[in-house]
C-alpha cells in the first residue's frame, strides 16, 4: 500500500460511488464528470494496492475489502462534519443541510406544510426531504435520518417510536350520492381504492386489511397520494392517515363504529451523526413536532 498517496477527496468520492453504486450517479452528486470519478477511484485502488468493488452489469458492489474501507471513511466524513458543527457552534450558530427520508404521504402530505415553522426556528438548518417506501436511505447513509412506519432493523443506528396515528376511511360527496354512506356493516358493498399487492414493499401500508378482509377493490396505486385523488374524483372509498387531513381535498371522513386502526411512527439515525449539532437540531424538532400535533399519539 502507498499510504503517501491517498488522499481525503479520493475517499470522498469512494463513499459516494459505494452509496450509489455507480459512476454516473455519484458524479452527479459531486458535481463532477463520470471521467474524474473513475480517475479518483482507479487511483485510490492502486494506492490502496487492492480492488473495492466488484464490477458487473448491475452496477458497483463492495467486495469485503471494500465494505470494511467504507466503516472507516464514513466515520471519517462524520468526524469532519462535527468538527464543522463544533466550529459553527462556537459561533452560536448551527447550520448546514439534514437530509430526512420518509414516506410519501407523511412527506408530501404533513411535514411540507411544517418547513416555515423549522425555517422560523433554525434559519440556517436546510432540510432535503426524500420520499422512499423502505429503510434504504438509513442503511446505505442516503438519508441523515429517517422516519418510517415500521420498527427499523439492523445495526449501526439509532432508533426510537416517536408516536403512532390513526387510520381513517374518506370518500368524496360524489361517491355518497351514489353509493350511500359507507357503515361497519355494509362496507363489502362498496367501492375502494388501494395498494399494489407486489408492489408493497413494507406490510405497515397495508392498513385495509386491517378494516375489510376482501374489498372491493377498483383503482390500485403504489401511491398513497394517487389513491387520495383518485377517491377524490369519486372513484371510491380509501383509508388515509389521520395526518393527511384529507378533508382539504374534498374528501368527507366516514365514521365508523369499528376499532381504531393505528400505526407507529419511528425515527432512526446513524450512532455516528447522532450528536452531529445540525443533525440533533433536526431530531430534536421532529420529536416535539410529533409531541404536540393532535394527529399524533405520544409514544
Amino acid at each position: 500500500m502507498r499510504a503517501e498517496n491517498l488522499s481525503w477527496d479520493d475517499l470522498r468520492i469512494f463513499m459516494h460511488v459505494a452509496r450509489c453504486e455507480n459512476l454516473s450517479k455519484a458524479g452527479k452528486q459531486l458535481k463532477v464528470d463520470q471521467s474524474t470519478v473513475s480517475r479518483r477511484l482507479n487511483h485510490l485502488e492502486y494506492s490502496l494496492g487492492f480492488s473495492l468493488f466488484e464490477r458487473g452489469n448491475t452496477g458497483l458492489q463492495l467486495n469485503d475489502q471494500g465494505a470494511r474501507l467504507l466503516a472507516q471513511v464514513e466515520l471519517m466524513g462524520a468526524g469532519f462534519s462535527g468538527l464543522l458543527d463544533e466550529l459553527y457552534t462556537g459561533t452560536n450558530e448551527i447550520a448546514g443541510r439534514v437530509r430526512v427520508g420518509t414516506m410519501e404521504g407523511l412527506a408530501s402530505l404533513y411535514l411540507t406544510r411544517q418547513i416555515p415553522r423549522l425555517q422560523a426556528l433554525h434559519p440556517n438548518v436546510t432540510l432535503e426531504l426524500v420520499t422512499s417506501t423502505h429503510q434504504l436511505q438509513v442503511t446505505r447513509r442516503e438519508a441523515d435520518v429517517f422516519l418510517g412506519f415500521f420498527e427499523p432493523k439492523g445495526h449501526g443506528f439509532h432508533s426510537e417510536r416517536l408516536a403512532s396515528f390513526e387510520l381513517n376511511l374518506y370518500a368524496a360527496d360524489d361517491y355518497i350520492a351514489e353509493k350511500g354512506l359507507p357503515d361497519a356493516q355494509n362496507l363489502a358493498e362498496h367501492d375502494f381504492v388501494g395498494y399494489i399487492e407486489e408492489l408493497i414493499e413494507i406490510s405497515a401500508v397495508r392498513w385495509l386489511d386491517d378494516l375489510i378482509e376482501k374489498p372491493n377493490i377498483v383503482f390500485y396505486s403504489n401511491s398513497m397520494l394517487s389513491q387520495m385523488f383518485a377517491a377524490a374524483a369519486g372513484v371510491g372509498l380509501v383509508m388515509l392517515p389521520s395526518f393527511s387531513e384529507a378533508e382539504r381535498f374534498g374528501l368527507r371522513k366516514i365514521e365508523l363504529t369499528t376499532p381504531a386502526i393505528t400505526r407507529e411512527l419511528w425515527l432512526s439515525v446513524h450512532q455516528d451523526l447522532r450528536y452531529i449539532a445540525r443533525i440533533k437540531t433536526m431530531t430534536a424538532y421532529l420529536t416535539r413536532l410529533f409531541k404536540n400535533d393532535e394527529h399524533f399519539r405520544n409514544a
